[in-house]
């Protein structure tokens, strides 16, 4: 619920930009056996976005991060996040966007979305009285539809998981039945790999079981006790998981900490361990 407050309040003044030409993210170097370009989730900066949204640009840059994905623009315009990036060698190939009860709020969103120069748009969660089979079948009948306006715009739509989506509900596992019924070529699937995990399921199965369908990740690391980690410091394998995504066409790779104590401190160590990271 705090995501849904956060990405509704901090998407509320935004308007939308003229368009301007779409970034091209092919160009940053990739080592052989390593990830491309690594990204990291905004969210996990998100108080520092709220103070100063170019300063915090500023310093994800220097850490060494190349791709990041908003959750919010607090209070800027598209357009003037879109030059700031530029400023600032970033690009943006994605960002949390709370999917609106009505079309015409999505076509505002998707319109940001273009300014920004993204290729995807994702739905970082759904309420929680969705999770019935009925409500799932509800749910991916508007993730179709906002997929097809995502199509008609030039972009991807996509779903972003928590770990409820993996608690059977009458026999049925939420996920599962979201993957059958929304149309592979309209939702993908971002798969937030502590989330993933936390709810009992393990990520290498579900890439062999549904190629194709998840070229977004969000890597965080899980103690033993469950409690979020930066990237490395946990029990999570991410060699073993992020190789056989990059082998399955992974895209995007973005660090993320919801509760980092120094949020800074957190995107170094993350980004410190995937940078070095071979397969």
């Amino acid at each position: 619920m705090e995501r849904r407050q956060f990405l509704r309040s901090a998407l509320g003044a935004v308007a939308g930009g003229a368009l301007l030409p779409r970034f091209a993210v092919a160009g940053w170097a990739h080592r052989a056996g390593s990830l491309g370009p690594i990204g990291i989730q905004l969210y996990t900066v998100r108080r520092e976005m709220a103070v100063d949204v170019e300063a915090t640009l500023v310093t994800i840059a220097g850490i060494g991060y190349r791709e990041v994905e908003f959750a919010g623009l607090f209070n800027h315009t598209a357009r003037d996040v879109r030059a700031m990036l530029g400023r600032h060698g970033l690009v943006a190939p994605s960002s949390h966007v709370g999917l609106p009860d009505h079309m015409d709020d999505w076509a505002r969103d998707l319109d940001d979305a273009v300014t920004l120069g993204q290729t995807y748009i994702i739905c970082p969660s759904f309420s929680s009285r969705d999770l019935t089979v009925d409500g799932i079948k509800r749910v991916a009948a508007r993730f179709n539809a906002a997929g097809a306006a995502a199509k008609q715009a030039g972009l991807q739509f996509g779903f972003h998981n928590h770990a409820a989506e993996f608690k059977p509900v009458d026999g049925v596992v939420p996920y599962d039945l979201l993957l059958a019924e929304c149309d592979p070529a309209l939702v993908k699937m971002e798969i937030d790999i502590y989330w993933m995990v936390t709810g009992g399921r393990d990520p290498l199965e579900y890439i062999a079981k549904y190629p194709g369908r998840f070229p977004m990740v969000h890597a965080k690391d899980r103690m033993a006790d469950g409690s979020m980690a930066d990237v490395g410091a946990g029990t999570i394998d991410f060699r073993k998981i992020l190789g056989a995504f990059e082998r399955a066409g992974l895209a995007h790779c973005f660090v993320e900490n919801d509760d980092a104590t120094d949020p800074y401190a957190s995107a170094r160590a993350s980004f410190a361990y995937l940078d070095q990271l071979t397969f």
